[in-house]
């Protein structure tokens, strides 16, 4: 098969342009979608030395008469990246907005800032006035990927929209924002030491043999390092307060999904204690679907955490002392475990198509404080039944809820099980102290 003529092509190099068409061509059949003007359109950065495609940072090349060029190498190896990625619209992740949730600070190391970006696209208004501002650069793409065909808006109530992106996709736009910090930091490392090295005012441009200027920085080489209990045992109200937290944690892996850069603290709201820094895909799913302070709905996401990947969350879970030591969960979690799978046979199901499906849709709400474990009391319903609305199946004591995890931790994850409980030993010495004789008296006395 003969090579496709790309037009704008210069040795190795295309233009901004042909490397659009090509990038359009190339990722036609893959199953995240993407858009045209990858290079040209807004928040396309080809002038400051570099431009986006997925979690891959493509170099851009000036020439000497001054036009932009990007090696055509470079997009087809961004294109087959993106292409090798599978993506389940049904797995969503809830990108905002979030009520009473802090203001991030615009850091000027991430500039693709893709969450702000499209709850600022979303809060606009409508109508005309928006469309004449995207005919004057509004980021159709973010990282060459066309993010509107798959951004699902659900209401709730009729009055408070959610705005929903796949899973796959949100981690590729984070790990789009690590790639952009690394790529960042390695430009102001590299011009700091030139600056050493070449300390005069008007530095001398490099320039190829061709007459070419390439003004873009190497590729970040700095890899993710695995989260290794680092943070283990302290309090997240203590730690969040010191300064260059954010920046120690931008160089972790998730210590859930261990591919995604780090981007929160995890903590366990119950006790208080960090647990580890993980991607803000993991920590969306991991936060309880509240719909009030003390009821939360149990939705398909909970079968990832108590079925698909059960092992990696208890441990994750666990890694908060005062859960491992009660052999126990935050209360949302131990309400969500005790609707999903201790209560799973007294659901009722009803004919569908393909079988039986499941009835309504699951919540379970509490009463009373684990903090009292007698007066608490688990109450779990189906909502939308057809045999009656909110229909209670059952109502658990906190104290047989918990004993009932313990087994079933037991038997899911018993690495994990044999790690808690209070009278763990780990934290005592591995040799005995040496018994140190006594001759001052009479007799030896050991002391």
């Amino acid at each position: 098969m003969s090579e496709r003529i790309m037009p704008g092509r210069t040795d190795d190099l295309i233009t901004l342009g042909a490397a659009d068409a090509l990038w359009v061509d190339l990722t036609a059949d893959s199953a995240v979608p993407t858009a045209s003007g990858a290079f040209t359109c807004s928040p396309a950065r080809a002038r400051v030395g570099y431009v986006l495609l997925g979690g891959h940072a493509v170099a851009t090349v000036r020439a000497s008469g001054g036009q932009w060029s990007v090696p055509e190498v470079e997009v087809r190896r961004a294109a087959a990246e993106l292409n090798a990625v599978g993506m389940d619209r049904q797995d969503l992740v809830r990108i905002g907005p979030f009520r009473g949730a802090p203001r991030q600070e615009c850091n000027e190391e991430t500039r693709l800032r893709w969450r702000q970006r499209i709850t600022g696209e979303l809060h606009e208004l409508g109508g005309p006035e928006r469309a004449a501002r995207r005919e004057v650069g509004r980021p159709y793409h973010l990282a060459g990927i066309d993010w509107r065909q798959i951004l699902v808006e659900q209401t709730r109530d009729g009055t408070q929209r959610t705005w929903w992106l796949p899973r796959a996709v949100v981690r590729l736009l984070d790990a789009a924002e690590h790639t952009e910090t690394q790529w960042v930091q390695a430009a102001r490392t590299r011009q700091a030491s030139a600056a050493v090295t070449q300390p005069t005012s008007h530095p001398r441009q490099a320039r190829a043999s061709d007459g070419r200027q390439t003004t873009s920085p190497e590729g970040p080489t700095a890899s993710l390092r695995p989260y290794n209990g680092e943070l283990e045992g302290q309090l997240y109200s203590v730690l969040s307060r010191k300064p260059g937290t954010s920046r120690r944690m931008a160089g972790w892996a998730c210590a859930v999904c261990r591919t995604a850069p780090a981007a929160v603290l995890d903590h366990c709201h119950e006790h208080g204690y960090v647990r580890a820094p993980v991607c803000q895909s993991c920590n969306t799913q991991e936060r309880p679907d509240h719909l009030y302070s003390n009821d939360i709905r149990v939705a398909h996401r909970y079968t990832r955490l108590f079925h698909t990947d059960t092992d990696d969350w208890l441990r994750h879970w666990h890694r908060c002392p005062g859960c491992r030591a009660r052999t126990t969960l935050p209360l949302p979690h131990l309400a969500a475990w005790t609707a999903h799978i201790a209560c799973r046979s007294l659901r009722p199901t009803h004919r569908a198509p393909r079988g039986r499906k499941p009835c309504g849709v699951l919540r379970v709400s509490w009463a009373g404080s684990q903090n009292a474990p007698r007066s608490c009391l688990l109450t779990v319903a189906v909502d939308f039944c057809p045999s009656g609305e909110h229909r209670v199946l059952a109502r658990v004591p906190y104290r047989e809820a918990a004993e009932r995890f313990r087994v079933w931790l037991a038997e899911t994850a018993p690495a994990v099980a044999a790690a808690a409980g209070p009278d763990r030993l780990d934290g005592l010495p591995t040799q005995f102290r040496p018994v140190i004789a006594d001759t001052s008296g009479e007799g030896l006395a050991l002391f």
